[in-house]
């Protein structure tokens, strides 16, 4: 394993927090027993944090609410529909919730009810293949011709690898066809990195999010405060966000 992928595995905060309680253990055995006491109850409360569904709300409705959902018919008309690769939570209508096929709600089907809606002619769809295998636009495209858009109306952009390239490759083929005004595609959670990396390519995007996931569920028996798997399984996307809006920050690409 690579030091990256070890890193980026930190992510989830199960892992995070074994970590530490190892590097703890190591330090107890050491007789540095305060630092380790302290590290021991941060890896603790760390994972508590993420396994409360009150925590998911507040940190990635933060994030979801910023670019708030619109239905298809009360969107403004452009120019085209841009449409990013990626796949928060498989399109899981509510993340406290099982996942159910019937129920998900993908981004190229909140980008086709958009081109339904007639909100813009053209749909592009960004993203790489991230195993080697087919790419992330060719996958889109094909859902996107399931869900009724003529194949003659979508372009593909099929080299981007992240958020940020998705914003420099589609920007430039954008500006190649003249077009300006556009409507972006992406969960509601991936909206606010995504804005930042259009508009930091010079471009003017309208946030066209798919619906919130991150809500409180019907459920009569939802507890805010009971520890969740799927909270804390789901909180690895939340705080990938604010790490990558960070990282952004710093190298001037948001």
């Amino acid at each position: 394993m690579t030091i990256i992928a070890f890193l980026g595995n930190l992510l989830i905060p199960l892992n995070l927090s074994v970590t530490l309680l190892v590097l703890a253990l190591l330090l107890f055995i050491l007789r540095w027993r305060k630092t380790a006491g302290i590290l021991a109850a941060g890896a603790l409360a760390w994972v508590l944090f993420w396994s409360l569904p009150t925590s998911s709300l507040w940190a990635g409705g933060l994030l979801e609410q910023r670019y708030p959902y619109r239905p298809a018919a009360l969107m403004p008309t452009a120019q085209a529909i841009v449409v990013l690769g990626g796949n928060s939570a498989n399109g899981r209508r509510n993340w406290f919730e099982p996942y159910d096929r019937d129920t998900a709600i993908l981004r190229t089907d909140t980008a086709a009810e958009l081109y339904a809606a007639c909100r813009a002619p053209l749909v592009v769809v960004s993203g790489a293949a991230l195993d080697g295998g087919q790419s992330e636009a060719a996958m889109m495209a094909s859902a996107l011709e399931r869900d009724g858009v003529p194949s003659a109306s979508i372009l593909k952009e099929n080299q981007s690898d992240t958020t940020r390239e998705n914003a420099v490759f589609t920007a430039r083929l954008l500006r190649d066809r003249g077009i300006e005004r556009f409507l972006l595609v992406t969960s509601a959670l991936h909206m606010p990195r995504s804005m930042a990396s259009f508009q930091n390519q010079g471009m003017n995007p309208i946030a066209a999010p798919s619906p919130p996931q991150i809500v409180v569920p019907a459920d009569p028996d939802f507890s805010f405060w009971l520890p969740d798997l799927r909270a804390l399984n789901a909180s690895r996307s939340i705080i990938k966000e604010y790490l990558g809006l960070l990282v952004y920050w710093a190298r001037g690409w948001a």
